[in-house]
């Protein structure tokens, strides 16, 4: 990836979500697509569904990661795979949630 467009501090992102698992997705350079991502991977993921288009600058406040780490992983490898949370965290989530509802 030696494209000068991939060495600024933005990053045109595509973000797929995965078809066989809630809650993973995967962030690619929008130019470059899935293609930099191993097959291996892709067919573990299932068909990608597009889930959102966003401008990645290293400030920028994502949910789960941050965004120079992602920034960083698309710019190496050509692409970053968000995993889901682990259980035990989902479910505190959960819990938090539906406790802060009631107050």
């Amino acid at each position: 990836m030696s494209d000068d467009r991939m060495r600024g501090d933005k990053l045109l992102c595509e973000v797929f979500k995965s078809s066989r698992k809630e809650q993973m997705y995967l962030y690619v350079d929008k130019r470059q697509g899935v293609e930099e991502v191993p097959e291996a991977l892709l067919e573990r993921f299932g068909k990608p569904l597009p889930a959102m288009t966003l401008i990645l600058t290293p400030e920028k406040s994502l949910g789960r990661a941050k965004a120079a780490d992602v920034m960083a992983a698309i710019r190496e490898k050509g692409y970053y795979l968000q995993m889901p949370p682990a259980k035990e965290d989902y479910l505190l989530d959960l819990h938090r949630t539906s406790t802060e509802a009631r107050y």
